[in-house]
């Protein structure tokens, strides 16, 4: 091979590469993986949780489309989305990693939207596991129920952070509960904390989310049921 047969070669290698950094050059890309580690979701859905129009939101999953990060499937009138690959969520976890041993800058902004949360004690995935096998801890999915049913961890009971204030009830006081949702940076597991231990029960949050319980092996399970 000549030196001009290998300068194309790696130019032309790299730049695939670069397809998927291209890709993944969109905030609200990143958003929307991480949205569809949760599960399948249609464009619809995803619009109304980016509070894009369906346009815009088209384009940004044509995008990740062309770089087969995603793949999608039409039922009748509906296009619903899913990762490709679960390697996809293993790159954006990589992502994630690097940012938040690189960037001050992330940190503060964590800092300053979730404040302090080491008093919240999170729980570890594989300390949850033992517990929860044990029956020591009630875990609960504070996910949408459209999330809880695409698959949530084995075990957990679905109550929506935006119902937990009504169905306290269901929830005795001599428990100890373990909140979790999509991921570390996902608020509705804290806010459950936080309601939970305002009316009197033994509150922690899980560390990480469901896509990195799933990803680590752990049991899981699917349906409302």
């Amino acid at each position: 091979m000549t030196r001009d047969a290998h300068r194309e070669f790696k130019d032309r290698l790299y730049g695939q590469f670069a397809r998927i950094g291209k890709a993944l050059s969109s905030p609200h890309r990143l958003e929307i993986l991480e949205l569809l580690a949760q599960g399948e979701r249609t464009v619809d859905s995803l619009a109304t949780e980016l509070g894009l129009s369906l346009a815009n939101t088209s384009q940004h999953l044509q995008a990740l489309r062309q770089a087969a990060i995603v793949a999608s499937r039409k039922e009748g009138l509906f296009v619903s989305y899913r990762l490709s690959n679960p390697a996809v969520f293993e790159l954006c976890t990589a992502i994630r990693t690097v940012a938040e041993r690189q960037l001050a800058d992330l940190e503060r902004l964590v800092r300053e939207h979730f404040g302090d949360r080491s008093d919240a004690e999170p729980v570890e995935m594989d300390e949850l596991l033992k517990r929860a096998r044990s029956k020591a801890v009630v875990v609960l999915d504070t996910r949408p129920p459209g999330e809880y049913a695409a698959g949530h961890i084995a075990g957990a009971i679905s109550v929506p952070v935006d119902d937990l204030q009504r169905r306290l009830r269901e929830l005795p006081k001599g428990k100890e509960y373990v909140a979790y949702c999509r991921g570390p940076y996902c608020v509705y597991a804290d806010r459950a904390v936080e309601i939970l231990r305002s009316h009197g029960r033994t509150a922690r949050r899980l560390r990480e989310g469901f896509p990195e319980w799933r990803a680590a092996g752990f049991p899981v399970s699917a349906g409302l049921g």
